[in-house]
């Protein structure tokens, strides 16, 4: 069982930036492969980053060249640094980790908004 604590969310205008962080427990936190998803009102979660072993990367094109996930092995966190956010952005982002199973953290409003 893998717990995850994520913090970070708020709200920012258009343009702004957000850092979300994702901490998880256990001791093979190198051998997680870890995820950001968001769900906005109406629509389905989507998998907006995805960092997996050994440095593998996926980024939702929409955020491509917007947002950078990033891993600190050392501190069993995973981040996800969010630039020039626009209000399309607007959603609970949730942290994942899949390791033989898929753990999911509570979730974080990020809203972004005139």
């Amino acid at each position: 069982q893998v717990q995850l604590v994520e913090s970070g969310g708020g709200t920012v205008h258009p343009g702004g930036s957000l850092n979300l962080s994702c901490t998880a427990s256990g001791n093979k936190f190198e051998s997680y492969i870890m995820g950001w998803y968001r769900q906005a009102p109406g629509k389905e979660r989507e998998m907006v980053a995805q960092m997996s072993t050994p440095d593998g990367l996926y980024y939702l094109d929409s955020v491509k060249g917007r947002f950078t996930i990033s891993r600190d092995n050392s501190k069993n966190t995973a981040y996800l640094q969010m630039n020039s956010l626009k209000p399309e952005d607007t959603a609970i982002y949730y942290c994942n980790v899949y390791f033989f199973a898929s753990y999911w953290g509570q979730g974080t409003q990020v809203t972004v908004s005139a």
